[in-house]
């Protein structure tokens, strides 16, 4: 075969432009094309091109410009310059110039077997141009001898960089890889660091692809990845080349970049006059001293054989065409390259009976090569390029054309928009092979209806994988907030909406909460936040004393506190407020340490005015809910006694849990009354401080010692509640509720409710009230248990005797038989000793002590029986002759006595019960007990008890059997912890105690 065409009408000047990447050589073809009446090129890419169709049509003009690649053909009437892909040139047009671009590719082994035969047969009326690197110039001379060669250098220099982590990356970088997985990967990382990437690949389509080169040549964003498509003439404004990886797959094997091809993709770098750098990245070993002299100064060894496949095929029979493709080449210095996919596919369908059979004449054959030649976009390495060939070729060979209503369907199918980037992609691999059919004119009825139908389905799923792509790789916020900051960030426009939102150049950043920045709830990752922290800094330099100054002057409904003793402050035009200090446990528990939250954006000197203007709320705080307190406190200055509880008070901050009988005395009890402070059964406490205001700042208070979160506090109104399972142990009393059974109940209704049942059965048992049950909360089935806790106990009512007849007998109270002592208190270890010596002796008032569930004793012989023990004395007058000095000093009114007894006059209790008028068994003397009034009539004289005697009775064993159980010891009594914020104190001194009386006496307080 001679190199020169034989339609040829005399020989045309051929040219080889030569040289490495930026020498300006397509530029030079595109302009020596449309400098001739007609011509075409072809390029490597359809990428390549549409691009060189669009700078065409720029420049003569839509209807005289047409576009051929295997899926598109644009080709008007009257169009004179084509640009295609090298496979697409219809080499059976004539036109004055012809240009190929990427020579050097003839040595591919998969594709060069089209490029040679367009370096051998192509050429223009006028002139040919041939455009690649100087690697091919000794097979050029010795295959186009005629041709003309022509060497540009490179028109700026190109320097190795080294190695360099994605984040040093400079901008205007591209980052090569080579698989859909390292891109992205690597596009995501540079998103999550620098604000984002295009991408670029082969699988795009050229909408696509644009699309993500404007995104990079408009500068919205500053990095580019990219598979090592761009290494073939795809001109953008990069600077600097970063290989990801060094090592790619040629479609058969695994292998590492031959220092050409690294320099094809590394000269991308430094376009027209600029100089730019290229390295390595990510895991990328660096590049070897030679590879980096090759690519620097463009050493390469040149190529010795090019790809060829015989191109006069004999189209007789299916087996002539196996034999025409498998000729071996003709000149030294081609070789048969790797089969390709037509060559393949006929191989396959050749062993098919049917297809033999519809392929009997050498326009069938030539059909079957045809169908062959369908690219096989979707690349699936499976059978399913083999079958759709096979179908396309036996309906064209037996209908004459393809069926509408199969490529409508397919294409409809292909024509959806959801899915990843993946399934995007190959739906487009799909769709480009249909459109290469479409293309083909004589294959279908309405060609172009098909045309149009498969163009559009391209254009709305490359639209759907641009905006994938976007929404993946790029924040165009972080991408142009960095771009700024890289300029300079005094030249950064910034201002603090009045809600805290943050705008940094346009660009929502974050939110000023407090005195501390919070990133946008959209940054991902640190990297992000970081990015948007640098650009708020300016701002908030400014807007921080501004915020110190409205802190100072805002009014105190602005403060609050939050259950985890934060200070939350909300500024004006806030939407919500912002913590900004936090409590941390003082010297007192109503004076803690206010320590303002940490942020960088506040100095020393404006956290101490925080502090103080945090401070002063507070006291101001405490001073408005505790004012109860705070007033108790002035009244009690003047007197000693009063000062020592309300100091106490102080400590507890107004509730003081516990029962207060014992040491507090009628007429201490009097004086506390007269200044708000009440000693009930259950606590010392102010009822103006269990308010909700008041209760709650105790509950804020508690916790803050109790190092916890505030449990929740039940609403107002409530009288009795079911303990709630989060509240920590000793919260309920601290807080004042009284564990009264299954329930708590309020201490102030808890005291009152025990006061009058108190007064009711201080003499014997009484008819409960009807409302006692609704008063306290209770159901019917728990008020047993209730009443049990408060010290009652409710008796069963007798039945009506057989025959009689009336209403039945109302239910009745009675104090506790373990707890008749109930209103005394607990007793003190240190009155132990006084106490059993008492028992085991006359009491205080010179009476013995009889079991209350015995017969009345028996006086012994000569025992005289003390006066005035009828009635004990009233309170402030004179105590009844003979009653010892020591029963008679400091001992408190005894109040109305209990009775348990079933009638007056009686002189002895049934069943075991006390005889009537005695005191209760086991008590240790009248000490600490309040005035039971007079003796009711009918009660008969105790005498002392006879020596030695001791009673038995059902009261219990052992040496505390005649007293029962100890009031501080009870089980079922509500436990009384120590709150948390008192510290432990020794223990307080009996005022019933002889050294006490005596102490009182040497004083002259008698």
């Amino acid at each position: 075969m001679s190199p020169l065409s034989d339609r040829q009408m005399f020989p045309s000047r051929v040219k080889a432009v030569l040289g490495p990447t930026n020498t300006g050589k397509t530029h030079l073809a595109i302009t020596r094309l449309l400098a001739h009446s007609s011509g075409i090129i072809g390029f490597p890419l359809r990428l390549l091109a549409r691009e060189n169709y669009d700078r065409m049509v720029a420049a003569k003009g839509e209807r005289h410009v047409a576009l051929i690649t295997g899926e598109e053909k644009i080709v008007p009437p009257g169009a004179k310059w084509f640009a295609c892909t090298v496979e697409a040139m219809p080499l059976d047009r004539q036109a004055e110039f012809v240009a190929v671009d990427e020579i050097q590719l003839c040595a591919d082994a998969d594709r060069g077997h089209v490029f040679t035969d367009r370096l051998l047969n192509a050429r223009g009326l006028v002139e040919t141009m041939f455009l690649g690197a100087e690697t091919i110039r000794p097979l050029l001379q010795r295959l186009v001898p005629q041709a003309e060669i022509e060497s540009r250098p490179r028109l700026s220099q190109l320097t190795y960089a080294g190695p360099a982590k994605l984040t040093r990356l400079p901008s205007r970088s591209a980052v090569v890889a080579f698989s859909a997985g390292e891109v992205y990967a690597i596009a995501e990382a540079i998103r999550r660091r620098r604000g984002g990437c295009a991408v670029v690949m082969g699988r795009l389509s050229p909408r696509t692809r644009n699309a993500q080169v404007a995104l990079y040549q408009n500068r919205e964003v500053d990095f580019l990845v990219a598979t090592d498509a761009i290494g073939m003439g795809l001109n953008m404004d990069v600077d600097h080349v970063a290989f990801a990886n060094l090592q790619k797959f040629d479609g058969h094997r695994p292998r590492l970049l031959n220092p050409q091809e690294a320099a094809q993709i590394a000269g991308r770098a430094g376009r027209g006059m600029r100089d730019g750098t290229f390295g390595v990245t990510a895991d990328c070993p660096p590049l070897s001293d030679e590879m980096v002299y090759k690519i620097e100064g463009h050493h390469f060894e040149p190529l010795t054989t090019l790809a060829w496949r015989n191109s006069d095929l004999d189209l007789g029979s299916i087996d002539g065409l196996l034999d025409s493709l498998a000729r071996p080449p003709p000149f030294q210095g081609l070789a048969r390259g790797n089969d390709a996919t037509d060559h393949v596919t006929l191989e396959a369908l050749s062993r098919e009976p049917e297809v033999r059979r519809l392929a009997g004449s050498r326009a069938r054959v030539r059909l079957l090569w045809e169908a062959c030649q369908i690219p096989d976009f979707r690349k699936l390495a499976d059978e399913s390029h083999t079958r759709f060939c096979a179908r396309v070729f036996g309906h064209l060979a037996q209908e004459g054309t393809l069926p509408a209503d199969w490529a409508e369907s397919q294409i409809a199918y292909l024509d959806n928009t959801e899915g990843d980037l993946d399934t995007l992609m190959a739906r487009l691999s799909g769709i480009r092979t249909w459109t290469y059919v479409a293309a083909r004119a004589d294959w279908l009825k309405d060609a172009t209806a098909m045309q149009e139908a498969a163009r559009a389905a391209e254009d709305h799923v490359s639209d759907a994988l641009h905006e994938r792509l976007t929404a993946r790789f790029v924040d165009r916020r972080a991408a142009h907030l960095i771009r700024k900051l890289d300029e300079g960030e005094d030249d950064l426009l910034s201002a603090v909406a009045r809600n805290g939102d943050v705008v940094v150049e346009g660009h929502p950043v974050g939110q000023v909460k407090g005195f501390v920045f919070e990133t946008s709830a959209d940054a991902e990752d640190e990297e992000e936040r970081k990015v948007m922290l640098r650009a708020a800094r300016r701002a908030l330099r400014e807007e921080m004393p501004r915020r110190v100054a409205a802190l100072e002057a805002a009014p105190d409904e602005a403060f609050g506190l939050t259950k985890f003793q934060r200070i939350t402050w909300k500024a004006e035009g806030a939407d919500e407020p912002a913590e900004v200090a936090k409590l941390k446990p003082g010297t007192s528990p109503e004076k803690p340490v206010i320590e303002p939250i940490d942020s960088e954006f506040i100095d020393s000197a404006q956290r101490d005015r925080i502090r103080a203007k945090l401070a002063t709320w507070f006291d101001a705080l405490v001073a408005r809910d505790f004012a109860p307190l705070i007033e108790a406190e002035a009244k009690a200055a003047e007197d000693a006694e009063l000062r020592g509880h309300l100091f106490r008070l102080r400590e507890y901050l107004g509730l003081l849990p516990g029962g207060t009988e014992r040491e507090i005395t009628p007429e201490l009890r009097g004086k506390l009354k007269a200044i708000g402070v009440r000693a009930g059964r259950f606590a010392l406490y102010i009822p103006e401080m269990l308010k909700p205001r008041p209760m709650a700042l105790r509950a804020q208070l508690w916790a803050l010692k109790a190092n916890s979160a505030v449990p929740s506090l039940p609403g107002g109104g409530l009288v009795s509640i079911v303990p709630p399972r989060d509240w920590p142990r000793g919260f309920a009393a601290t807080m004042g509720w009284v564990q009264a059974g299954p329930a708590l109940v309020r201490l102030d209704v808890a005291e009152r409710i025990a006061g009058e049942l108190g007064h009711l059965t201080r003499r014997s048992p009484a008819a409960l009230p009807m409302d006692v049950a609704s008063r306290l909360g209770a159901k019917a089935d728990t008020l047993p248990a209730v009443l049990n806790a408060l010290g009652f106990r409710l008796l069963a009512s007798e039945p009506l005797e057989e025959g009689a007849y009336g209403p039945p007998a109302p239910q009745l109270v009675a104090a506790r038989r373990e707890d008749s002592q109930r209103h005394r208190g607990p007793r003190r270890e240190g009155a132990e000793g006084e106490a059993r010596g008492l028992r085991e002796g006359q009491d205080r008032r010179g009476r013995d002590r009889p079991r209350r569930d015995a017969a009345p004793a028996t006086p012994a012989e000569g025992a005289p029986l003390p006066e005035g023990a009828e009635a004990a004395p009233a309170e402030g007058a004179a105590p009844a002759e003979g009653t010892p000095a020591v029963a008679r000093e400091g001992r408190p009114p005894r109040g109305p006595r209990r009775d348990n007894r079933q009638g007056q006059g009686q002189g002895q209790r049934q069943g075991g019960e006390r005889a009537a008028g005695a005191p209760e068994a086991g008590r240790g003397g009248d000490r600490g007990r309040p005035d039971r009034g007079p003796r009711p009539p009918g009660d008969a004289p105790r005498g002392p008890r006879p020596e030695g005697q001791r009673f038995e009775g059902p009261r219990g064993e052992g040496p505390r059997g005649d007293r029962g159980p100890r009031r501080d010891r009870r089980d079922d009594a509500p436990p009384q912890p120590r709150p948390v914020f008192e510290a432990r104190r020794d223990k307080a001194a009996d005022p019933d105690s002889p050294f006490a009386v005596l102490a009182r006496l040497k004083l002259g307080k008698t």
